[in-house]
């Protein structure tokens, strides 16, 4: 059974009132019962009870993380840093896995606030999921400062950290052409995503600047997945004109493409170019070597903590806070050296 105050004061023969101050280190108490007090609580094997405290003070210092996909290696390293973040500040983070799932999400946040965590930091499964996709409104009936990553507010009210998504599409479709590949595919997750259409109209604004054509065959999507990559890239290969370079979604897309280019005994990348997105562990592995677009993505959890930690003390400056992170070109051996050059682009208006 668990030690209480009420069992300390037995012991030492005081009130609980004078107990309670001399744990929680609260004046109106002389040094001697204060140390006498704190002796017999780590004797006893005293624990505070977070909850009751929580009771009082209002506060829990837990933080809710919920993320749509724990096998992806892309949200552990977002987990990390505001795991890091969070403990550096004495909060304690709560992992909740969705599996792009809305049902199992609801479940999730309601329990989360049943255990009166302080704040929720999340990658909404409504991007994917639910009647509504990309809907946030729900979420406005949470009760709880709630910080979103990896997309944007689709109420704008609520603070956001997400990557220049089509930057990132712009620059990774820039290095293939400058490659020297010609035909160049894009295989997305799902249309609904926000991300992927980003990272599409900056694939389209790369062709659309370099005077290239955009193909509609040449556009696919499904989900952001291996199998997809695989499956997709089977259909492309169809084609009476088959892609000579493709631009994916995600790297995991891009590990299924090289599945399939390998099975076809395509040659990468004197024959063949692939471009991923978001620059997991498993892209930089010697049998991989995947050029792709890097994300800070434990900045993005660090950044999303503090700025969810700003928001539960009340020491937002701003309201909605709005961080967007810079997309980096990492160029390894799934596409050809630099063969064209072009010294100057048509810039083309996308506002």
């Amino acid at each position: 059974m668990a030690v209480t105050i009420k069992d300390i004061a037995r012991m030492v023969d005081c009130s609980y009132a004078t107990v309670s101050r001399a744990l929680n280190n609260k004046p109106g108490i002389n040094q001697q019962t204060r140390e006498r007090i704190m002796s017999v609580a780590q004797e006893m094997g005293y624990q505070p009870n977070a909850i009751a405290r929580g009771l009082v003070t209002q506060r829990t210092h837990t933080i809710g993380l919920v993320i749509p996909d724990i096998v992806n290696p892309f949200f552990p390293e977002i987990a990390r840093g505001v795991e890091d973040v969070a403990s550096e500040h004495g909060y304690t983070v709560f992992l909740c896995n969705t599996n792009w799932n809305m049902e199992k999400e609801t479940v999730y946040l309601k329990a989360l606030q049943e255990k009166r965590v302080d704040g929720i930091i999340i990658k909404p499964a409504s991007d994917f999921d639910g009647p509504a996709t990309g809907d946030h409104s729900y979420l406005e009936d949470i009760q709880l400062p709630v910080v979103i990553f990896s997309g944007q507010s689709s109420t704008g009210r609520h603070s956001y950290i997400e990557i220049d998504n089509l930057r990132g599409g712009f620059i990774a479709t820039k290095h293939l052409i400058e490659a020297g590949y010609r035909r160049i595919a894009f295989i997305g997750g799902r249309k609904s995503s926000h991300s992927n259409s980003e990272r599409l109209k900056g694939y389209q604004m790369a062709l659309e600047s370099y005077d290239m054509p955009l193909t509609d065959e040449l556009i696919v999507n499904h989900d952001f997945y291996s199998e997809s990559g695989f499956a997709l890239m089977e259909e492309l290969l169809k084609l009476p004109n088959p892609p000579d370079a493709v631009f994916t979604g995600n790297d995991i897309i891009a590990l299924g493409v090289l599945e399939c280019l390998q099975l076809h005994r395509i040659r990468v990348p004197e024959d063949f170019g692939v471009v991923g997105f978001d620059n997991i562990i498993f892209s930089g592995y010697p049998q991989i070597q995947l050029t792709t677009i890097a994300q800070p993505k434990y900045l993005m959890g660090k950044y999303a903590a503090e700025v969810l930690l700003n928001e539960i003390n009340g020491s937002a400056t701003r309201g909605v806070r709005k961080t967007i992170l810079e997309p980096e070109l990492v160029i390894r051996k799934t596409t050809r050296k630099l063969k064209f050059p072009f010294n100057t682009v048509k810039v083309v208006n996308h506002s």
